[in-house]
């Protein structure tokens, strides 16, 4: 990464000190993909936050008509599920399910055409934080074993059914700025990149 480049979109409400920090870790990226990620400031409000690990959501994985209960990540932006935020319209919460990176590893092992060192190989990619469509979560000591989130397995929740007077208790994580900065980074490039080389034209036929 460019840390030039990146100066310039760093958020500006951030103080110095917090500023400082959140550079000095994408200084290190992708050799500080760690503990860092997280932060314990805001885990006892009463808030959901974009990037937040959250207990027992609803998932389900169509064609497959079940819903179960899983860890999952929040994909929606943290003011547009505040429930402080007057709204025409109920909004709903957007999430992808959270999934044990050994035991995703392992069924590859199990089931995938490809050799040991080409598995070992995705995996180091993921840790990384190389893999577009997935977003990697370091362990957690007593709280969560390596894990990764796949943006391409979305779900949908009623936000307002989502009580936040125990969110405490269900939430698993908080992205720190460290965090939540390669969060919206993956995440902007998962679904918003500009140039997929495809000429669309605006003319109508």
């Amino acid at each position: 990464m460019n840390m030039d480049d990146i100066k310039i979109y760093l958020p500006k409400f951030l103080s110095g000190e917090s500023e400082k920090e959140l550079f000095e870790g994408l200084k290190g990226f992708p050799d500080n993909i760690d503990e860092r990620l997280y932060t314990s400031y805001l885990t006892d409000t009463e808030i959901i936050y974009q990037g937040d690990g959250l207990k027992e959501l609803l998932v389900i994985n169509l064609p497959n008509p079940d819903l179960n209960p899983a860890p999952c990540m929040v994909l929606s932006n943290t003011c547009d599920i505040d429930l402080r935020n007057q709204r025409e319209f109920p909004a709903q919460l957007v999430y992808s399910p959270i999934f044990n990176l050994r035991k995703y590893q392992e069924k590859l092992y199990e089931k995938s055409t490809k050799t040991k060192e080409q598995i070992d190989k995705h995996i180091d990619s993921i840790r990384h934080q190389r893999v577009t469509q997935i977003f990697y979560l370091p362990r957690i000591i007593d709280r969560l074993e390596e894990s990764l989130v796949f943006f391409d397995r979305v779900c949908n929740f009623p936000n307002k059914l989502i009580g936040r007077d125990n969110i405490r208790d269900r939430r698993l994580f908080v992205l720190s700025d460290y965090g939540a900065y390669l969060f919206l980074l993956k995440l902007s490039i998962h679904f918003t990149r500009m140039y997929d080389k495809v000429e669309r034209k605006s003319c109508l036929i």
